[in-house]
């Protein structure tokens, strides 16, 4: 088994985001094509707070943490929405920091130059909502894990191993039978710290290794899902997909009420005459075409899990 860290990346190497494709970086400016093919034209800051408002009583809430921030163009445009909430931007880069800084200015914010697994219980625990955007596959992935070394081994054995170990065991995850397979078990330890910490709100969301595409859409959008957390080679990097099914049952074993379903339900997409045509076309006709195929097959490779509390 290995284990794959980005720390060093983002803390000494990062010099742009502007080569990663998130869905929030896709619908940043107005003038983006992707927006021009949503149900309503909104940045995806504004789209997901006013979904989470749905789900949680955002106007009693006061404070928010959203941990790894990119650009602070999320929470720039959520604050828009709801600007009497207190932020904080939690971020192991200096780099990304500064441009948070510059997104954020004139708002109530404050900055946190931090490893999130550094942060003391106690201070997430004084949060009212947590957000972690597109930023849990970059946490730990433990690679290539042998079954039997789960089953075989002690905790005196590799301290990672020992790490997977438990948290299968205290939330009844089970490996898949015989072959190796890859664990998000940072993604874990983190649901797991904030869910201990009784955060009330916690979003997450990253590329899904369990994402599915409802049946009305099966021949215009198409995505592999092979359940088994999968490697991103990205610039200076690897991320991993993430298994959400783990997180849910993380959250579930502590209380928590779970919704969970692709990005599309927050960004959803008007599928009329010329998006179909564009996801039904075997050849690109344009570049915009192509950044529209993309955009769309996101919003269902990408899952969101919303966990409340009690």
């Amino acid at each position: 088994m290995r284990l794959n860290t980005t720390d060093g990346y983002y803390a000494r190497e990062i010099e742009s985001l502007g080569w990663e494709l998130t869905v929030c970086n896709m619908l940043a400016r107005p003038e983006s094509p992707c927006r021009g093919v949503l149900r309503v034209n909104a940045s995806y800051g504004a789209l997901l707070a006013d979904f989470l408002a749905t789900l949680v009583p955002l106007a009693s809430c006061s404070s928010v943490l959203e941990v790894g921030g990119g650009y602070g163009v999320l929470m720039r445009d959520f604050l828009d929405r709801v600007p009497h909430l207190a932020c904080t931007m939690l971020d192991i880069s200096p780099f990304l920091l500064e441009r948070q800084h510059e997104a954020l200015r004139g708002r109530s914010a404050s900055f946190v130059a931090r490893d999130f697994f550094s942060v003391e219980d106690a201070c997430l625990a004084g949060f009212d909502c947590a957000i972690l955007n597109e930023i849990v596959g970059d946490f730990p992935t433990a690679c290539d894990i042998d079954p039997d070394a789960l089953s075989n081994g002690t905790d005196a054995d590799d301290p990672a191993t020992a790490r997977v170990r438990r948290i299968m065991l205290r939330y009844g995850i089970a490996p898949p039978e015989g072959a190796r397979f890859n664990f998000n078990l940072g993604a874990a330890e983190a649901a797991e710290r904030l869910c201990a910490a009784g955060v009330p709100y916690i979003f997450m969301s990253e590329h899904s290794c369990e994402a599915r595409v409802p049946d009305a859409l099966a021949g215009l959008v198409s995505i592999a899902a092979p359940g088994n957390p999968e490697r991103i080679p990205l610039k200076g990097h690897d991320e991993y997909t993430i298994a959400f099914s783990h997180l849910v049952a993380i959250a579930v074993g502590h209380g928590y009420r779970v919704v969970r379903g692709p990005l599309a339900d927050i960004v959803p997409v008007d599928f009329d005459g010329r998006v179909r045509f564009i996801m039904s076309s075997n050849a690109s006709r344009s570049d915009e075409h192509e950044i529209i195929r993309q955009f769309v097959e996101d919003l269902f490779k990408y899952e969101y899990v919303v966990f409340v509390k009690g």
